[in-house]
């Protein structure tokens, strides 16, 4: 098959490796799409420590089901399905506790292993998601980042007619922002650099948009400040504009390295309340069911999709900025 090949960090190259075979309670899905977001950059930079060189990435996809592997009963050859790449070794402290996403062996199909950027897959069984009807198996491979930022919906007070102000229309911040519109926000102000994904935050239901938060007339701030930018000015900025008793969620990746100031003394004053949110726990079957009830608009999401062979091509436009969530379309 072809496919996508990080040799080792710089070296991206898309050629002929051999195809996945199905072992015990495993699956070959036939890749319809695999987006690509900025934990691929990471892997392609070296800059992921878990993952293993040389490997396919991909972690964000959907497909068909094209071959069972023994024991495989809840699934049918030409069953569309998107695949939970998570993968939690279940015996650890924190899997033992419920909180796989914080597993001490965590690994990912994508990430860890060999992913989805080919025209095959290998996936265990378990972690594939059979598509409600009417849904597009393309548009499906957004199921896998709707569902981390319903995670982050998990860890909010979700209080209704709350205020939300979001750092960031890129994938994340966009879905969060349909998020909150879904959870009875009685605003939504998004802040972003980019003039066009600032428009899309408009379409998609932001109140009001700007390219600095000062703009807003909220003298007060927000009760729920989220980051999805992972950006050290951004978070100094956000951390400022909660509202008293209000809640600050950390949703971007920012560099292991990265440091962040703020102000101790109002965290306590105000009783501000800090959060993170991890990856995906308990939450892709939701985020399946929410994409199958419309909840989030998946066609305005997805700007561009490209073929396999054009990979490196779509890196470079995701380092630009160009667009909103960009595919690769292995079939086409």
């Amino acid at each position: 098959m072809r496919a996508v090949v990080i040799e080792e960090p710089g070296t991206v190259t898309v050629s002929t490796v051999d195809d996945p075979a199905p072992g015990a309670g495993q699956v070959v899905v036939a890749v319809s799409a695999c987006g690509i977001c900025g934990t691929d950059l990471h892997i392609v930079d070296g800059e992921f420590e878990p993952t293993p060189y040389p490997i396919v990435p991909g972690h964000e996809f959907a497909g068909e089901v094209v071959a069972l592997g023994e024991g495989v009963t809840d699934l049918r050859e030409g069953d569309l399905v998107a695949v939970d790449p998570s993968l939690f070794c279940g015996e650890c402290h924190y899997c033992a506790i419920g909180r796989g996403n914080l597993c001490e062996r965590w690994a990912a199909i994508g990430v860890t292993t060999n992913g989805a950027s080919a025209e095959y897959a290998l996936a265990p069984a378990g972690n594939c998601y059979r598509l409600p009807e009417g849904v597009d198996v393309r548009e499906a491979a957004l199921i896998e980042p709707l569902s981390c930022a319903v995670r982050g919906f998990d860890l909010l007070p979700r209080r209704l007619g709350e205020h939300y102000l979001i750092y960031g229309a890129g994938t994340m911040g966009l879905l969060m922002l349909q998020l909150a519109r879904v959870a009875g926000a009685g605003s939504l102000s998004v802040v972003d650099l980019n003039a066009d994904r600032l428009s899309t935050a408009k379409a998609l239901g932001a109140d009001a948009v700007a390219t600095n938060a000062d703009m807003f007339d909220r003298p007060d701030g927000w009760e729920v400040v989220i980051d999805c930018t992972g950006v050290v000015a951004a978070i100094e900025d956000a951390l400022t504009r909660v509202r008293r008793g209000g809640t600050y969620q950390q949703f971007g990746v920012a560099p292991a390295e990265a440091t962040a100031s703020f102000s101790p003394f109002r965290v306590y004053n105000d009783e501000i309340t800090i959060v993170g949110s991890m990856a995906v726990l308990h939450s892709y079957g939701r985020a399946v069911e929410l994409m199958g009830r419309g909840a989030v608009d998946a066609r305005t999401m997805i700007s561009h999709s490209l073929a396999l062979d054009d990979y490196p091509r779509a890196l470079d436009m995701f380092r630009a900025s160009t667009g909103r969530k960009l595919q690769v379309r292995p079939g086409s």
